[in-house]
């Protein structure tokens, strides 16, 4: 009988400590192309913002990694951007989906984890989380089975991966071997036409340094209007400055604007989808047809899973898919999709002049292009093929968070629980050392005038209050256990009597645990 296929036994979280590592791209030291060059934003708007993509906070997040564990020993790693935030989504919200389930189940575990937080996801930071769980699971399907990713889905397409460059110098992106380059807008809308002249004299120099065919790219990120970019585009064609493609002009919710700056610039490339999330978020933008590329983030989009199917739809309208950076979570997506063409090297150093990890130093030998490229069999490794280096400074996540809602939770029987902690993660209510707890009491009865019933009496209250008539033995055992009792005098009332006031006497709030209830005196028959 074949053994059963690993599951998914635990997750584990972590931040990085400092800067430099993992996959937020802009928890970078200070001086850095890409966080202290004047880059377009859509900040930019406010002066005090133009400087520094820092001054408004695009690394405050920083990186995480998530772990997962299989029952045979075999783990999972991934990174992407997102910190203590992306931790305790993974541990309060995420985690209950995945522990026990068998990790080729990805459409389903992926459907879970959207569907769970669509009401305060579908975009943004949950979607980034359940990318990186996602990728996650991919590395430990891959180390499972000692197969690359890419032979998951699909197989190569290619023996060779091209890349063009992101970076601050075109020219020296060239003379490293990349197929094209991409430059960072620099100047948005609210700096006036003085701005707009100086973005065509920033990429008349460009191009002079790249010479007549080389692909140039423009990066706008989200950070122009219809107008403006039409306007701009219009600039550079009167001064014959050739651009490959524009790229995010326009925020991608955008739909009707695009349709418009494709309605007034018919033959020119527009590219979006970096900041867009999910299937459902790039339906519209493929079905359009106003784009020429879409550009998701793996890290960010929902993962592999989801960028499978984001792949097959653009397919289906021949978009080719372009990832935006995610070094070898994109590499192995990309050699097995045929309409995927080449992948974004995001320059990586601090003046952005050489080659380096895209993920910094969180991993040993990470594959990196040379001379522009990288051969398939690079990646012919289990899983994404990136081997955790063990001096990563990496810091368990349950050391830094505290899992319990900021406040005390008062239960309904006025327990009340103070940080509930256990090895990270909530302990169970019953388990709780730091809990206040009412002491056990006997509700007092008092004596009631005498009432002749006239009508059988019902029984109140949950039937365990209720117990069957027992012999005088058993009663007396109840009595003791339920704590002294006032001994019955024949001047008070009868014990019929009695046990309608007790009964109706009892004040469920009061009491603590089912088995301290109050047994009324003499007990009662149904």
């Amino acid at each position: 009988m074949a053994s059963s296929f690993p599951r998914i036994k635990a997750i584990n979280t972590f931040v990085i400590d400092g800067v430099g590592s993992g996959g937020d791209y802009h928890n970078v030291k200070g001086g850095h192309w890409l966080v202290d060059t004047s880059i377009a934003t859509p900040m930019a708007r406010w002066e005090e913002y133009r400087a520094s993509r820092t001054s408004w906070g695009i690394n405050v997040l920083g990186s995480f990694c998530v772990e997962i564990e299989a029952t045979d020993g075999t783990k999972g790693f991934a990174t992407g951007f997102g910190g203590p935030p992306a931790c305790w989504l993974v541990t309060q919200h995420f985690e209950r989906f995945l522990i026990s389930a068998d990790p080729r189940d990805t459409n389903n575990l992926f459907e879970k984890m959207y569907r769970a937080s669509m009401f305060y996801g579908r975009k943004g930071l949950a979607v980034a989380v359940i990318s990186v769980i996602d990728l996650a699971i991919w590395d430990l399907l891959g180390k499972i089975r000692k197969e690359p990713v890419y032979k998951l889905i699909g197989g190569a397409t290619r023996s060779r991966l091209d890349f063009y460059c992101t970076g601050p110098e075109p020219g020296v992106a060239k003379e490293m071997g990349f197929i094209g380059a991409k430059v960072p807008l620099p100047y948005g809308p609210d700096e006036g036409i003085d701005g707009l002249l100086r973005n065509v004299e920033f990429l008349r120099k460009h191009r002079e340094s790249v010479g007549p065919h080389f692909p140039l790219r423009v990066d706008c990120y989200m950070s122009l209007n219809v107008p403006y970019t039409i306007q701009l585009v219009k600039a550079c064609i009167d001064a014959n400055i050739d651009i490959d493609w524009w790229e995010e002009c326009l925020t991608p919710d955008d739909f009707d604007g695009h349709a418009l700056l494709k309605r007034a610039h018919p033959t020119v490339k527009f590219t979006t989808g970096e900041h867009e999330y999910s299937r459902y978020g790039f339906r519209k933008l493929v079905e359009g047809r106003n784009l020429d590329i879409v550009q998701p983030d793996v890290m960010w989009v929902g993962g592999l899973t989801e960028l499978l199917k984001i792949s097959a739809m653009a397919a289906a309208y021949d978009i080719p898919v372009v990832p935006h950076a995610s070094g070898s979570y994109s590499y192995h997506f990309v050699v097995s999709q045929p309409n995927a063409p080449f992948q974004e090297y995001l320059a990586n150093s601090p003046d952005g002049k050489s080659v380096e990890p895209v993920f910094g130093n969180l991993f040993l030998d990470e594959p990196i292009p040379v001379n522009g490229y990288l051969d398939v069999s690079v990646l012919d490794k289990p899983g994404f093929g990136l081997e955790l280096n063990p001096a990563a400074p990496l810091i368990p996540a349950n050391f830094i968070l505290s899992p319990a809602p900021q406040k005390s939770l008062t239960l309904p029987e006025e327990k009340v629980v103070e940080k509930v902690v256990e090895n990270g993660h909530p302990a169970p209510v019953e388990d709780v050392e730091e809990t206040k707890v009412e002491e056990p009491k006997v509700v007092p009865v008092e004596p009631a005038e005498p009432v002749e019933p006239t009508e059988p009496v019902e029984p109140v209250g949950p039937a365990e209050l209720v117990k069957p008539a027992e012999s005088d033995e058993s009663t007396r055992s109840d009595e003791s256990a339920a704590g002294p009792v006032k001994p019955v005098d024949s001047t008070e009332p009868t014990k019929l009597d009695k046990l309608i006031e007790s009964v109706k006497s009892v004040n469920l709030v009061e009491l603590t645990k089912p088995d301290e209830l109050v047994t009324p005196v003499n007990g009662t028959s149904n």
